[in-house]
């Protein structure tokens, strides 16, 4: 009967903290213009790594750092609760995957909870190398020289925008982000994003992306319900 009664109050408590949660959801837009992707030609690609050039059949490989889709969605945003949020969340223990393939970082940009294990892979049958460049004493630097290698690590600090380098392909370029909560997304080829569960009350929430800045707005997040945020980036 005790341990019925304990199990019910659980229950009850876990069911009040949820009902206490709501929804935040929208859109990051590019207006205007985008610049053009930029081209690595079939020799570039050949003169730093033979059998990367063979990878792309010998086509040059173009590289959006601004990446538009449809309806002006902009892609790769991270936007994220700034700041704490009240509550222990406690990191995932699923990790995070940052591969090679193809000679570039897949997904390009990738984002994680402080504690949480983040893998890196090269799934190229060629060297690769990853070098993180981090503000808060997170650098590391590590080779993967043969293909299906995994190398995992986890930051405690959290970080917005850990560049991660190939120095054996200079074009290749990431962004890892760190964060002290679990309330963040990138944004989809359309530019949506959806962060779900946040407790009731009223952020600053950002959007970073790592050609065009910052953006801060901020919100309220009632129980049960959904908030829609829009950024806009570029020219107007």
């Amino acid at each position: 009967m005790k341990a019925w009664f304990v199990a019910s109050l659980t229950a009850l408590a876990v069911a009040s903290v949820v009902a206490q949660t709501g929804t935040i959801t929208g859109r990051v837009v590019f207006k205007g213009t985008p610049p053009k992707p930029k081209e690595v030609s079939a020799s570039a690609m050949k003169a730093a790594d033979a059998k990367c050039a063979a990878l792309h059949k010998g086509k040059p490989l173009h590289i959006a750092e601004v990446q538009v889709g449809a309806n002006g969605g902009l892609k790769w945003v991270l936007v994220y609760i700034k700041g704490n949020v009240k509550g222990n969340f406690k990191a995932p223990t699923k990790p995070v995957i940052v591969d090679q393939t193809g000679c570039l970082f897949v997904p390009h940009v990738a984002a994680a909870q402080v504690g949480q294990p983040v893998e890196f892979r090269n799934s190229d049958p060629l060297l690769h190398n990853i070098r993180a460049n981090s503000k808060q004493g997170q650098s590391f630097n590590i080779a993967q020289p043969v293909k299906g290698m995994k190398q995992g690590r986890k930051f405690n600090k959290p970080e917005i925008g850990i560049q991660l380098r190939c120095d054996v392909h200079w074009w290749m370029a990431g962004y890892l982000h760190v964060l002290p909560h679990p309330f963040f997304a990138i944004t989809s080829d359309d530019g949506t994003f959806t962060i779900k569960g946040v407790p009731a009350g009223t952020y600053t929430i950002a959007a970073w992306h790592e050609k065009l800045g910052e953006q801060t707005k901020r919100v309220t997040v009632k129980p049960n319900a959904t908030v829609q945020v829009e950024f806009v980036f570029g020219g107007k």
